[in-house]
């Protein structure tokens, strides 16, 4: 849903007024419900740049949503189909990417990413996690038991991976996006990844 200008934050005006530009592509690493997909389209729309959500690029190439592709393909062709599309893309112009929360634990994508593009994890804690991935049913991660359970236990296997990142912010399940976003863009800013 678009947002107009009156309903953005004063973090978000003052982005929007400095009109940056991406040297690199951005992509957004970190578990599912962090906010990646969500505070992604708001950061490419902050820098004027195309947004691309892996997990859509992949339903759109297997032709089949991805509780379908885990269910009739397995966990392991997903995964092949992912490195191939954030290869693909990564291959364009400069975007900002969000990735599926398992993408960054291969590490030829880890590579990949850390060659062509500019890594930002959005951090967020397990209560936060816990609350978003609730709110719908389309996780196929989070049907094989307790949501919460499996949540830390993706935690604990994936950060060592995700701290690789070349930056990281928080994401509190009380924090608008838009003050994410601006996180995102001073760290960009700081890190020189923007013209």
């Amino acid at each position: 849903m678009a947002e107009d200008a009156a309903s953005r934050s004063p973090q978000t005006h003052a982005a929007l007024g400095a009109r940056r530009r991406l040297r690199r592509t951005v992509v957004l690493i970190g578990l599912m419900g962090a906010g990646k997909s969500s505070v992604g389209r708001r950061l490419a729309e902050t820098l004027d740049a195309a947004f691309h959500d892996s997990d859509d690029e992949i339903a759109a190439a297997a032709g089949m949503d991805i509780p379908s592709i885990f269910g009739e393909l397995g966990e392991a062709a997903f995964r092949d189909g992912e490195r191939r599309v954030i290869a693909r893309l990564l291959d364009g112009p400069p975007h900002v990417l969000a990735t599926g929360g398992g993408a960054f634990m291969n590490a030829q994508t880890r590579a990949l990413i850390a060659r062509s593009a500019v890594s930002v994890w959005i951090r967020a804690d397990l209560d936060t996690l816990v609350e978003r991935t609730g709110r719908k049913n389309d996780r196929p991660l989070l049907r094989a038991g307790d949501p919460r359970e499996i949540l830390a236990r993706l935690m604990s296997e994936r950060h060592p991976a995700y701290a690789s990142a070349d930056l990281t912010v928080e994401s509190a399940s009380d924090a608008p996006h838009d003050a994410v976003v601006a996180q995102i863009v001073a760290a960009l800013d700081a890190a020189g990844a923007l013209e």
